[in-house]
């Protein structure tokens, strides 16, 4: 886990340069984004190398038993942040629409607002949904 921690904020930069050269149109650019994105790759294949080859070296320790309730309980908070992320995403998308949709409609018959609002909540309902299941994924841990 503390991999990923050292290696978002170099994506991150690494995303920051790619959209910086991206706005220049010569070969030179091309040329570094090609060795940036080669960068990232190489990068990522070598944290997935050591995400993957750290578990089976500290399955064989005296501490296996607590690694592996302390992975199910890493792996429902990561459900739980799906959760909430998805949940939040998809509502975002639907008040966006149906936000968009009730002030045309209560521009057009303001006597609309209350059935206009009760939608635009109902989309709203998603990511509270989305925070219900996080609740419950966190309360298993």
């Amino acid at each position: 886990m503390i991999a990923w921690l050292i290696a978002l904020p170099v994506l991150a930069a690494a995303f920051a340069g790619t959209r910086r050269l991206l706005r220049r149109r010569d070969k030179a650019a091309l040329r570094w984004i090609l060795a940036t994105d080669a960068v990232l790759f190489s990068g990522a294949l070598a944290l997935l190398l050591v995400a993957l080859s750290g578990g089976a070296a500290q399955a064989h320790t005296a501490q296996a038993a607590s690694a592996q309730s302390s992975g199910s309980g890493s792996a429902a908070l990561i459900g739980a942040a799906i959760a909430v992320a998805g949940a939040s995403i998809g509502a975002a998308i639907a008040v966006a629409y149906t936000g968009a949709a009730a002030l045309a409609a209560l521009s057009e018959r303001p006597e609309l607002f209350g059935r206009a609002m009760v939608i635009v909540g109902l989309a709203e309902g998603i990511a509270i949904y989305g925070l219900v299941v996080a609740i419950i994924l966190i309360g298993k841990t």
